[in-house]
């Protein structure tokens, strides 16, 4: 058997300018997404997103410390945080507005529920379509970035975007935006995720977030997740 090394890292640069960063990743092998759905999925889905539902009826989601966090990060940035927003308060916003969420792909509508349980970024992508290491960082410019149409764009010098060694950025202005290129599909068998927190109890909550992925995993498809969490000290994932 061949056994696939990958490593997950952020920059230094990234983590000069936001020190306060708390990333927790996760390495998931063995996924059959195309016979994996099912009401137990549903149910602990359905879970998760009333407690978002529940947190959302005493607090705006404006109010939110996690979402203020990756507001104030992206006006640094140079991004108007009410057109950028990232991953957690657009799915925030689309709960509030519909009271649910799309259903995507069984372990996408999983963690896209306990993305906004806790109001926080989480990326998951397929590391089959990932070369080599992936990288946090600011672009060069020449980064390939495939929209979900199927669109090419290019990150602008600067942006902080998911890259890898081919030089496919796999996710725009950091926590805004994945590519279409690693999206899981249903013969995804590999996945990385990855949650991330700016906000000042983010060291605490960014951890609990990553251990209930796991056990959510363990308990509904019996899978085994590699986890850590990384720190400036400790800025290296590799699994």
């Amino acid at each position: 058997m061949v056994v696939v090394v990958i490593e997950f890292r952020h920059s230094t640069s990234v983590w000069e300018r936001f020190p306060q960063l708390v990333p927790a990743v996760l390495r998931v092998e063995g996924f059959r997404g195309d016979n994996m759905a099912g009401p137990a999925v549903d149910s602990r889905v359905a879970a998760h997103v009333a407690r978002a539902i529940e947190r959302l009826a005493t607090t705006s989601i404006a109010e939110l410390p996690e979402v203020g966090s990756w507001r104030r990060a992206f006006a640094e940035m140079g991004l108007k945080p009410t057109q950028y927003r990232c991953a957690s308060e657009s799915l925030l916003r689309r709960l509030a507005k519909h009271g649910s969420l799309p259903q995507v792909h069984p372990l996408v509508d999983l963690c896209n529920a306990v993305s906004v349980a806790f109001a926080i970024p989480v990326a998951v992508l397929d590391l089959g379509s990932i070369t080599g290491a992936l990288e946090v960082r600011p672009a060069s410019g020449d980064e390939r970035y495939e929209t979900f149409s199927g669109e090419i764009e290019h990150p602008a010098p600067g942006e902080i975007v998911f890259v890898d060694a081919a030089g496919d950025a796999h996710a725009r202005r950091w926590t805004n935006r994945q590519s279409g290129a690693s999206a899981v599909r249903a013969d995804t068998t590999d996945v990385l995720i990855v949650a991330e927190g700016l906000h000042p109890s983010a060291s605490r909550d960014v951890p609990r977030l990553a251990e209930v992925l796991a056990a959510e995993l363990a308990e509904l498809w019996g899978l085994t997740a590699k986890m850590d969490v990384l720190s400036r000290e400790h800025p290296t994932f590799a699994a």
